[in-house]
């Protein structure tokens, strides 16, 4: 998959151009995030980035701030803001993402987080916001189902699996519970304002309540205005 300045550009624009496109996507848990970021990479060939996994490869190749990630980790200790945002600024540093672009998925996650990134220097192109109502996402949460045996995850109401064998073993995680996603929502509300205020120029704010690949091809235009926009 080529990067999407290569899609939207000639061939002799695109070699003098190596910077890819560079986005940020925010939802709340189960509004359909992670789904929404495999069909982003997919389809534009940018580095999808989770802190995650960047906090992990970092301790892993024992960099100065992933050195740094590990004693908070060892210590059982939340890692700081400064250095996630040192890990983060490396990774898009990497050249990778300098070509291809890049996808950060929910994160930032504060207005402090937020601010820092700009500090360090890094800048977006395009913040997407899923928007789901609440109660969608609780009965999204509360219905999910889990075979033990294979791994799969199925919805009570959306997708339940055909066979009984298969519908009595199902377990339902332990913070799947509506008092729990209720605690989980009210941290995400609680930031995730501030953080889209600082991207008013290039947010989008898409409905995350229609089918994947409705909620898909918005974002898609969205994404291509916001290259449209870069070139």
């Amino acid at each position: 998959m080529r990067s999407l300045t290569c899609c939207f550009m000639s061939e002799g624009d695109a070699e003098e151009s190596s910077a890819g496109i560079k986005i940020i996507i925010a939802g709340a848990p189960a509004s359909g995030k992670g789904t929404q970021c495999e069909m982003i990479k997919e389809n534009f060939g940018v580095v999808h980035l989770s802190t995650g996994d960047m906090l992990r490869a970092a301790v892993a190749a024992k960099t100065a701030v992933g050195t740094s990630a590990k004693e908070y980790m060892d210590a059982g200790k939340l890692v700081p803001d400064e250095v996630i945002i040192g890990v983060v600024k490396d990774r898009l540093n990497e050249s990778d993402c300098a070509e291809k672009g890049w996808l950060l998925d929910g994160f930032p996650r504060t207005r402090a987080q937020a601010d820092a990134l700009s500090e360090a220097g890094v800048t977006a192109d395009c913040f997407v916001f899923l928007n789901v109502p609440d109660s969608a996402l609780i009965e999204r949460v509360v219905g999910r189902r889990t075979d033990p045996e294979t791994g799969k995850i199925y919805h009570m109401t959306f997708s339940p699996p055909a066979e009984e064998e298969i519908l009595a073993r199902l377990e339902q995680r332990s913070d799947d519970t509506e008092e729990k996603v209720k605690v989980r929502l009210e941290q995400f509300h609680a930031n995730i304002a501030a953080v889209k205020g600082c991207y008013t120029d290039i947010a989008v704010e898409v409905d995350g309540t229609g089918k994947p690949s409705d909620v898909a091809a918005v974002i898609d235009i969205a994404i291509k205005e916001a290259c449209y926009k870069k070139a």
